[in-house]
């Protein structure tokens, strides 16, 4: 996938100011083209837990309809079946796991998707969206495919910079051969679904592709795991020849591979790079903006770390900060232009950095759960003309200014 030169803002339909798809979401598109931006990335659109996390779903499939403006809008039997029909390996799972109204929900989110999918594209906007790995357990795909996971052991990560004890996520892990032996059929399907709703997938944890890290049940951390082989690149070499081209991103953060950076270039998947992961002194630190290649998508700072001016202030200490180059009157915003005039490809910001917004603004913290993650919100009218001229002027100026 080759990406031109142009700059996206993520912001989760969740954080808009009435969190779903009605003005709001249009007035957002708005927005974003009389900013100059090119791509809006989005989180996960299945259904979050009960904490509102949309990276531990109750299907892989199914979009969530409580980011609908009219949930309650007709859905004739014609609509019905022609959803059912263009849907068959996973809508009756769903159906079977979320019961009645399941299916009309879904026609309900496609009609209103594909809205405003056709108006994003009208102003030059596409739309990036979020495949976790990984999915919940008891969720309706593991309970319709049993064969295609483990009986044993759970997912999660070893212990890194974010945690001493790593992170024990609790989902259920594949069964690798045997998703191998049905053809990876499931991975077509859920790819396929994916690409309907966006122009491209980011793939969270793409390096538990190559070798994932496998938790003993009752283990009291996730530091007492281990790494096991992954299918590589034969997953989606399968998946490609099933749908061609693959237009997707690999999330290639965390303890990182030679491997995975191998297999990542052979499939010629994009990597990612956080800039507020770049200032720990290290010349070859692939953060680093010199360190960049062009085939890159470049954030500030993703839905997992703080806000770009919460880092500044609450994570740095001060030779940090002196070595980061950054201005210390608008460090979030410093970071912004840093990130559009690097030689990568594709410069993502979070809405909370072009704002400016402290750590209250953060999206999540790994390794906690519940409230105040997944909570935040754009207040009515923060996302101002004037911010918007202000951000086209630096888009332009670093030669990202869409169409």
């Amino acid at each position: 996938m080759q990406l031109p030169r142009s700059a996206g803002l993520l912001l989760h339909p969740t954080s808009l100011p009435s969190g779903r798809l009605d003005g709001d979401a249009y007035g957002f598109v708005d927005w974003l083209a009389a900013a100059g931006i090119a791509w809006w990335q989005l989180l996960p659109l299945t259904p979050p837990d009960s904490t509102g996390s949309p990276y531990f779903s109750d299907s892989a499939f199914a979009a969530w309809p409580g980011l609908l403006a009219e949930p309650e809008a007709p859905v004739s039997a014609g609509e019905l079946a022609s959803f059912r029909a263009r849907h068959t390996y996973w809508i009756a799972d769903w159906e079977a796991f979320a019961g009645e109204g399941a299916a009309a929900d879904q026609v309900r989110f496609e009609r209103e998707w594909s809205r405003l999918s056709a108006y994003a594209h009208e102003r030059g906007v596409r739309l990036i969206g979020d495949v976790p790995i990984y999915i919940a357990p008891g969720s309706a795909d593991h309970r319709a495919h049993p064969e295609l996971f483990l009986q044993a052991g759970v997912a999660g990560c070893p212990p890194d910079g974010l945690g001493p004890d790593g992170q024990h996520w609790g989902n259920p892990l594949y069964d690798w051969p045997a998703n191998r032996r049905e053809g990876y059929r499931w991975w077509i399907e859920r790819f396929r679904r994916s690409l309907e709703l966006v122009d491209v997938v980011r793939i969270d944890h793409f390096r538990g592709f190559i070798a994932y890290w496998f938790i003993p049940d009752g283990a009291p951390t996730a530091a007492y795991g281990h790494w096991r082989p992954g299918p590589g690149a034969r997953l989606f070499r399968a998946v490609e020849a099933a749908l061609g081209n693959l237009p997707l991103i690999a999330e290639d953060l965390g303890i990182i591979t030679d491997r995975v950076f191998a297999v990542r270039d052979e499939l010629g998947f994009p990597g990612m790079a956080v800039l507020q992961f770049a200032f720990d002194g290290s010349p070859t630190n692939p953060h680093r903006p010199e360190n960049f290649r062009e085939h890159l998508i470049v954030y500030t700072g993703t839905h997992d770390t703080d806000t770009a001016r919460g880092w500044w202030e609450c994570e740095l200490d001060d030779a940090t900060r002196g070595r980061s180059g950054l201005d210390p009157a608008e460090p979030a915003w410093s970071l912004v232009e840093l990130a559009l005039g690097s030689r990568a490809a594709l410069a993502v910001l979070p809405a909370q950095d072009v704002l400016g917004l402290g750590h209250e603004s953060r999206m999540n913290l790994p390794g906690t759960v519940g409230p105040p993650n997944w909570q935040w919100r754009l207040e009515p009218g923060q996302l101002t003309p004037e911010l918007a001229a202000r951000l086209r002027g630096a888009i332009a100026a670093a030669g990202r200014l869409a169409g």
